[in-house]
């Protein structure tokens, strides 16, 4: 009954002459209008996407996603959609025209809606762009998804509850995308982009009225956290799902600790594969804050940050002050962030952007923007475990190097990301089960046992045999191999110290003490660095 007096205020909707449509009851108060012409008419479109079936999880091929050097790019307005990246989904939205939810009571219709953002999902990025990603050296994309993805079932007592059926069909539609980043060796982050009542009050939470109604609003943090345990029981499983993000770009809050501790709790208990599963946090632009948190915890979780520098002040700054921020007080930032929680943080959103204001000031704007882009890039890389661009692909993305990464390859970012590309994309899983095999079976890949049993052999005759030393052998030995079996997927060990915490070889503790871990780390960086200048 509690639920029932949520839905109490009603939407009003003013039309044109030509339609006329109910007052529809939603959450919050929130009143909306819109006017209807014969341009906002929507063809039928009933595309039916079939349940996705996956591989059955492989321990070994999903820690090569997990635990490696994330080149990614973020997949902005497919799932959760933003005015100015995809203007024409707003065209006739409800106003103001700027949030999810005025697409989907605009429109004429929930039908046309429905239809409208189906035909997005299925044509805005398709597989082919996954391949691409792969053939550019792309190795993981961040999947904003809202909570209206999920579905009807979820949308109850919700702002979205009176147009639920618009998201009848969108929950298979993100499975189909992690299955189509499958067939092609990228790794998918999935990420709530946007929680019941909002985390932030932006436009991208899928509100238009600025309210921020998740911290303080139990029946809102329940609601999250059903939804966060049901998305971890149909990812958890998946091997190309790299982890979970559990907020995106949260209000700066006092409770925001005491919130993630719920979500990682409900995380962790819904279901056993879900132990291991990466949960990112984002930080609330504050880079400092979840260090602590983060370093506290022994499980895999991830600080994300995110760095744009055309806001409020930023924006009147010139683009060579900025990349010499970038060189120095960032990178030094990030570093000391970084080391103070075992490298578990990446910046999952940025881009080359710049204002006009801050080019103006440049002798050669173009050249001052490649190099804006260029260091941003090189920090991210040396600095931390991974980066995610902001975004793949948008409306008018031609000429936009700023925003757009398709615009901007070979232009203000890197024509590829990956020396190692192969003639074409084969799966990971196929990869890495041959290498696995090799491992295991020498005498399948015999030259390159024998150059690595040969360096093995050699450093570990450098060492002495006391027990400071066995526990350096052992990490030597085990470097080594990652090394290898990383390589064979085209990938670089990121998470290093996580990956040494949670791969503690079975019966490593006869070798390895409490006293000697150090040493083990030692030998398993010196294996893993000779392993990849293999």
């Amino acid at each position: 009954m509690a639920n029932f007096f949520k839905l109490s205020a009603l939407l009003t909707i003013t039309l044109s002459a030509t339609l006329a449509l109910p007052a529809t009851p939603l959450h919050g108060g929130i009143t909306h209008k819109r006017q209807l012409s014969d341009e906002c008419q929507v063809e039928p479109y009933n595309e039916t996407v079939a349940e996705q079936n996956f591989d059955a999880f492989d321990q070994s091929i999903a820690d090569v996603y997990r635990y490696r050097q994330q080149r990614s790019v973020n997949l902005g307005s497919w799932f959760v959609h933003e005015n100015w990246l995809t203007p024409s989904l707003f065209t006739c939205a409800s106003e103001p025209k700027v949030s999810e939810l005025d697409i989907a009571i605009g429109w004429g219709s929930q039908d046309s809606a429905r239809a409208l953002l189906e035909r997005h999902w299925d044509t805005f990025i398709t597989a082919d762009d996954f391949k691409y990603l792969a053939d550019k050296g792309i190795n993981t994309v961040r999947l904003p998804i809202g909570y209206w993805s999920l579905g009807p079932d979820f949308l109850n007592g919700t702002i979205f509850e009176p147009v639920s059926s618009v998201y009848k069909s969108s929950w298979n539609r993100v499975l189909r995308a992690i299955k189509q980043a499958a067939e092609h060796g990228l790794g998918v982050l999935v990420d709530l982009h946007a929680a019941p009542g909002s985390q932030n009050g932006s436009e991208h939470s899928g509100v238009s009225d600025g309210t921020i109604g998740l911290f303080n609003d139990p029946f809102n943090i329940q609601k999250t956290m059903e939804m966060l345990e049901f998305i971890t029981k149909q990812v958890a499983g998946i091997n190309n799902v790299v982890g979970l993000q559990i907020l995106n770009e949260p209000q700066y809050t006092d409770s925001l600790e005491e919130f993630y501790n719920q979500a990682i709790d409900a995380v962790r208990n819904a279901t056993p594969l879900a132990k291991t599963l990466p949960l990112y946090l984002h930080d609330g632009f504050n880079l400092g804050r979840l260090a602590e948190y983060v370093s506290k915890r022994q499980d895999f979780v991830v600080q994300d940050h995110h760095a744009y520098f055309v806001f409020g002040d930023a924006g009147s700054k010139s683009a060579s002050d900025h990349t010499n921020d970038i060189v120095n007080q960032m990178s030094s930032a990030l570093s000391d962030v970084a080391s103070r929680q075992r490298g578990n943080l990446v910046v999952g959103e940025w881009s080359c952007a710049l204002t006009p204001q801050s080019l103006e000031k440049e002798e050669d704007a173009e050249a001052a923007q490649k190099a804006f882009c260029e260091q941003q890039l090189n920090v991210y890389t040396n600095v931390t475990s991974g980066w995610a661009f902001w975004t793949f692909t948008k409306e008018g993305c031609e000429g936009d190097l700023g925003w757009c990464f398709k615009a901007a390859l070979g232009k203000t970012l890197p024509s590829t990301f990956s020396s190692t590309q192969d003639s074409e994309t084969s799966r990971l899983s196929t990869r890495l089960t041959k290498t696995l095999r090799s491992l295991f079976h020498p005498s399948s890949n015999i030259p390159h046992r024998f150059s690595a049993t040969q360096m093995r052999r050699q450093t570990i005759a450098s060492f002495d045999t006391d027990t400071e030393d066995e526990s350096r052998i052992q990490g030597y030995s085990d470097g080594l191999d990652v090394a290898q079996t990383f390589a064979a997927a085209r990938s670089t060990l990121g998470f290093v110290e996580q990956y040494i915490l949670d791969h503690m070889p079975p019966g490593a503790e006869l070798v390895v003490s409490e006293e000697t871990r150090g040493h083990y780390s030692d030998g398993f960086l010196m294996g893993l660095k000779d392993g990849q200048a293999q």
